[in-house]
């Protein structure tokens, strides 16, 4: 297929918007850089997926339109699908997870979609999206493998070669299922190919990455969900055949990396990034650390703003940490007259932004403490030399998930002859009864010695769950939670909980 072509001759513009290429002030000041954010934040269903959704609706014959279109989607690709077929005057079945947010399938609903909740998994509801298309008749809009929604997506390219025709570095595109990247990469690699093409990936969802380096697609056998909009087990066979050719490299960032990115968007343009909106400008602050000498532009999309409110707390929480701005600290500190005191005293007159102590009746007590600092790069190692000079004991806990999901909330509960004990750390999906299956399937075989669970906006829940499971009998345990098919981590050895929540 002649992507050029077809990228130049897509259908778009009868509903999609040419987004503005802002420069990022703030933020190009602080990395000495001239950094750019094409705002696909500002389409009509505030996502860039409209653009393809509509090219390849409209491709549709006479035959197919009245027949309708089929899709499966818990978010952006569904509010595309859904505008589209109402402006094409074609009827739409919005297939949707079960644990989707109410908000989303408003939105899918508003835009004239018909929707029809299946699963708890996007995998469960694309099975049946295309078990109903078959049935019916219709047409099955891919939300990335499909050459008119490649095209589709490849405007933006075109539009950034439009409006930045001054010397261009780098484009940085997030990557899910890889059909923005592919369309990209398609116009921009033919137009100018000295322009480096990056694709951006959250750590534990990096599919693209895997397969490039696998030379084959793969499947994960499971992804992270902060980032829901990139969050895709097994890329396109089409867009890992263009992505494969195309790509200069793929980066990756962690959750911490996403929520600064999405703070600095907010701070330059007041604007409220989804996470996968936020990602491409997460893999270009990385790429920018590398330092070198620049050659141009350093150009990231903002692919969608559809953020549910309830996430901006969790979002706020873990953006300073990502800014490398905020650390979390584990110290042990003697249990005597003075102590507390003293240990205050080290951290002079740094930002405390949190702390969490509770009197223990031991010879020693933990502190949980989290401190702001200018340049933790650099204050870090001397705050932590410091403090094991005057004999704490200190554990950097700033990249430990656990401890920032769960124990910086539970300090002061450690359990009193607890024997036996294991933590498990869950993924529930959002839904009614998730919690009651868990604990049937537990059943009253085993004690629950230790549950925290926080609701952070999303689809998907995350549980921290203790239970009291003798040696002898944790293979029986292990068949039954397997049996779930919840995701799942083993954390009784996390030295964090082991410190705060870990029995006497």
């Amino acid at each position: 297929m002649d992507y050029v072509r077809e990228i130049l001759d897509a259908r778009v513009y009868d509903v999609a918007t040419h987004t503005p290429l802002d420069r990022m002030t703030r933020l190009g000041a602080r990395l000495g850089r001239d950094v750019l954010l094409k705002r696909e934040d500002m389409q009509p269903v505030f996502s860039f997926k409209i653009r393809g959704a509509y090219n390849r609706i409209a491709r549709l014959s006479e035959d197919e339109r009245r027949a309708g279109v089929v899709c499966a989607s818990a978010g952006n690709h569904a509010q595309g699908v859904a505008l589209s077929a109402q402006r094409l005057g074609v009827e739409a079945l919005i297939v949707m997870p079960v644990t989707t947010p109410p908000i989303k399938i408003d939105a899918v609903r508003h835009f004239g979609g018909e929707v029809l909740l299946h699963g708890d998994t996007f995998d469960d509801a694309y099975a049946f999206a295309r078990m109903m298309g078959a049935e019916r008749g219709m047409t099955f809009v891919h939300p990335y493998d499909d050459p008119h929604v490649i095209a589709g997506q490849g405007t933006i390219g075109v539009e950034i070669m439009q409006d930045h025709p001054r010397p261009i570095e780098a484009l940085f595109v997030p990557i899910g299922g890889g059909g923005l990247a592919a369309g990209i990469a398609s116009y921009v690699k033919y137009l100018r190919p000295q322009v480096k093409i990056v694709g951006v990936e959250p750590a534990d969802a990096a599919s693209m990455k895997a397969a490039l380096a696998a030379n084959e697609r793969v499947v994960l056998p499971r992804v992270g969900l902060f980032a829901d909009g990139v969050a895709v087990r097994q890329v396109g066979e089409e867009t890992f055949r263009l992505c494969r050719e195309l790509l200069d490299e793929v980066l990756t960032a962690d959750t911490d990396e996403i929520c600064a990115a999405v703070k600095d968007i907010f701070e330059d343009t007041r604007v409220l990034a989804e996470p996968a909106g936020a990602l491409s400008l997460a893999g270009l602050k990385a790429y920018a650390a590398r330092g070198g000498e620049p050659r141009g532009a350093l150009i990231a999309i903002n692919s969608g703003a559809n953020m549910n409110f309830d996430r901006l707390r969790h979002v706020a929480e873990r953006a300073e940490v990502g800014e490398a701005r905020e650390i979390l600290l584990a110290a042990t500190i003697p249990e005597e007259r003075g102590s507390y005191r003293r240990f205050i005293e080290m951290i002079g007159g740094r930002t405390i932004t949190e702390f969490n102590y509770r009197y223990a009746s031991g010879s020693a007590a933990h502190v949980f403490v989290g401190l702001k600092l200018t340049d933790a790069a650099r204050e870090k190692p001397q705050l932590i030399s410091g403090m094991e000079a005057a004999g704490y004991s200190v554990l950097d806990i700033s990249s430990d998930e656990i401890a920032k999901l769960h124990i910086r909330h539970m300090v002061g509960g450690r359990g009193q002859g607890i024997s036996d004990e294991i933590v498990l750390r869950f993924e529930f999906p959002e839904r009614p009864g998730a919690l009651l299956r868990f604990l049937e399937a537990v059943g009253s075989d085993w004690s629950i010695t230790l549950f925290h669970y926080r609701n952070h906006g999303a689809d998907y829940g995350r549980v921290l769950v203790g239970l009291q499971v003798p040696a002898a009998d944790r293979p029986r345990f292990d068949e039954k939670i397997a049996s779930l098919g919840y995701p799942y981590e083993d954390e009784s050895e996390n030295a964090a909980y082991r410190m705060f929540l870990g029995p006497s």
